[in-house]
């Protein structure tokens, strides 16, 4: 597929690394839509390039559905979805301190798979939707991660990174005789704002464990959505961009 011209949804777009697709897709001539959560981040991302957005809860059936709907009338279906909206909030699965031990709060493992899993879900279902109703050969691309193989303190977070991959390769098979491709993209440790939150001393010890030595950048993570959206023959598999490294 060809990037420029085509429209583009990318779910938590306004920040971040899907604001990085969001402006490269703009620069290779592209019509990137962004849809987030943050009214701030929407406003001075129109502000600073022009590319418009949305307020949308992922989470949120019927706003999802009535977002695609005024979307597609507006503009077009999509032809490019990048599921990248996701969250966390880590937590051991059991704690103990002393004599005191804790769970996992439910409200934390409930949040997380409501963004990270049912939004991808609902997201995915609508554009797949819109695309098979007026014949669009388009592309799903969910964000996966690294953790996806289990990492300590990210039940939760682990569980949903894995399941979007699973998700991708079942949407491609179900999809292929519609011409729609999907992915999906597992990044390691990328040089974004929430990375610059690790504590120094934790971030030293993780960039130690990556075989080439640094942080990813949002740039090399762009470059794989890029790649598979536009080589043809890619469908039903992850993509790991995480320098070597292996949790």
């Amino acid at each position: 597929m060809k990037i420029a011209g085509k429209n583009i949804i990318i779910t938590g777009g306004a920040r971040g690394m899907g604001k990085k697709f969001a402006v490269d897709f703009l620069s290779l001539g592209a019509k990137p839509y962004v849809l987030d959560v943050v009214q701030e981040n929407l406003d001075a991302l129109k502000a600073d390039t022009g590319i418009p957005g949305k307020i949308v809860d992922v989470t949120d059936e019927a706003a999802v559905e009535a977002f695609f709907e005024e979307y597609t009338a507006a503009n077009g279906p999509a032809d490019i979805l990048i599921n990248n909206a996701g969250i966390t909030a880590d937590s051991l699965f059991i704690k103990k301190k002393d004599a005191e031990v804790t769970k996992f709060a439910f409200a934390k493992w409930d949040n997380v798979i409501k963004v990270n899993l049912t939004g991808t879900f609902l997201c995915g279902r609508e554009a797949a939707y819109h695309m098979v109703k007026n014949d669009v050969k388009g592309v799903i691309i969910n964000i996966s991660s690294i953790s996806r193989a289990g990492n300590v303190g990210q039940t939760n977070y682990s569980a949903t990174k894995s399941a979007v991959v699973s998700m991708a390769i079942t949407w491609s098979k179900e999809l292929a005789k519609f011409g729609i491709r999907v992915g999906a993209i597992a990044p390691g440790y990328i040089n974004t704002e929430m990375v610059a939150k690790i504590k120094p001393e934790m971030l030293e010890k993780i960039v130690a464990n990556i075989p080439r030595g640094r942080l990813g950048e949002m740039e090399e993570i762009s470059q794989a959505v890029q790649f598979i959206v536009t080589n043809d023959f890619f469908t039903g598999r992850c993509i790991e961009v995480d320098g070597g490294m292996r949790i």
